[in-house]
């Protein structure tokens, strides 16, 4: 299965839920959300309250909505999930070396009704996989250490 899932880190956050809304309305599956602390990433972006704020822009006109997706770039993990769910997330992943117990992490997001998935920086062993494999919804391979939005561009000549 193939799904879009656009990064609002790419939108122009004073028009955010416009923004979201043309990317629904373009296609997209899912919105996704990054999540990042200033200290298990060298950035600092948004939190829950932008995702609520957020959740109403994922509706589409025929009833369904896009499922907003966040990406946790922090450490400790379990003290946000709560309140991510909270504001509506559908899917929350967060990156094994920031939960003490990732099974926990993962059925602790699994409980609340939401989608639970892994991401793994590019030098991250995938070896915990095969200890949780039945708890994951969603494996996030990153092609960039994370921390900063990777913005492709072409050029045409």
């Amino acid at each position: 299965m193939h799904l879009i899932a656009p990064s609002i880190l790419s939108a122009d956050f004073a028009r955010l839920g416009e923004e979201v809304s043309r990317v629904i309305a373009a296609g997209a599956d899912w919105i996704h959300f990054d999540v990042m602390d200033n200290h298990f990433v060298p950035n600092l972006t948004i939190g829950p309250m932008v995702a609520a704020a957020l959740k109403p822009y994922c509706a589409r006109p025929q009833g369904a909505h896009a499922a907003l997706d966040v990406h946790l770039m922090v450490r400790p993990v379990d003290s946000l999930i709560e309140s991510f769910i909270a504001a509506g997330a559908d899917v929350i992943s967060f990156h094994p070396e920031a939960s003490l117990h990732v099974d926990r992490t993962l059925r602790l997001i699994r409980a609340a009704g939401c989608r639970a998935g892994l991401a793994f920086n590019p030098a991250t062993p995938l070896e915990v996989l095969e200890y949780v494999l039945d708890e994951v919804d969603l494996v996030l391979i990153m092609s960039v250490n994370p921390g900063f939005g990777a913005r492709v561009s072409s050029t045409r000549r």
